[in-house]
């Protein structure tokens, strides 16, 4: 369904579709998601990442009005690694309301983009990360003392678990990788 839009039409689309959701608990994120998709932008494949029926759940649920085809493209070979990255956050989900699962699958689907983890998503901003992650996941979020880029955060996060230690000093304050972890983002 993706389509070309200007920033003009993108802006109006999210407009339309955060009418539609009604104040439900993500509705401002997953309609800035749902836009940039529409329009072509960020990488998230088809469906947002999810499974037919979680689509179809989310779009029925937040934006009834939107018409949207699931076709699927995830990428069969880095399936283990979306699943991992699910599972962690699915792990440290808030517990309010099923679109932390939604957003647990389109996190990381948006993770086998190569660009910083907003962009991939399709969020203007990286605040907007910042929050999704702190409303979402706040057990995880609150781990992130020194707001490592997101997406570098999550693969830490599974590299700890299975006790993989990449960074090539005892503290990442000394690794000569600390401007790309730890960086300003555009």
């Amino acid at each position: 369904m993706n389509i070309e839009c200007d920033a003009d039409g993108r802006d109006a689309l999210y407009q339309d579709l955060l009418a539609q959701a009604h104040g439900l608990p993500n509705s401002e994120i997953l309609a800035c998601m749902f836009a940039t998709w529409v329009c072509g932008g960020g990488v998230l494949p088809d469906g947002l990442g999810l499974m037919p029926a979680q689509f179809q759940r989310l779009r029925t649920h937040y934006f009834p009005h939107a018409s949207a085809v699931y076709r699927g493209d995830l990428d069969p070979a880095r399936a283990e690694e979306r699943g991992e990255i699910r599972d962690l956050l699915a792990h440290h989900r808030a517990g309010r309301h099923e679109s932390e699962s939604w957003l647990a699958a389109i996190v990381a689907a948006a993770c086998m983009g190569g660009d910083h983890l907003w962009q991939d998503l399709g969020l203007g901003l990286r605040h907007q990360l910042s929050e999704l992650m702190q409303y979402n996941f706040p057990s995880l979020a609150v781990r992130n003392t020194k707001d490592m880029k997101w997406k570098r955060f999550l693969y830490k996060q599974l590299c700890t678990i299975e006790g993989i230690h990449a960074c090539r000093s005892p503290s990442c304050e000394i690794c000569i990788d600390y401007v790309v972890c730890f960086g300003s983002e555009i």
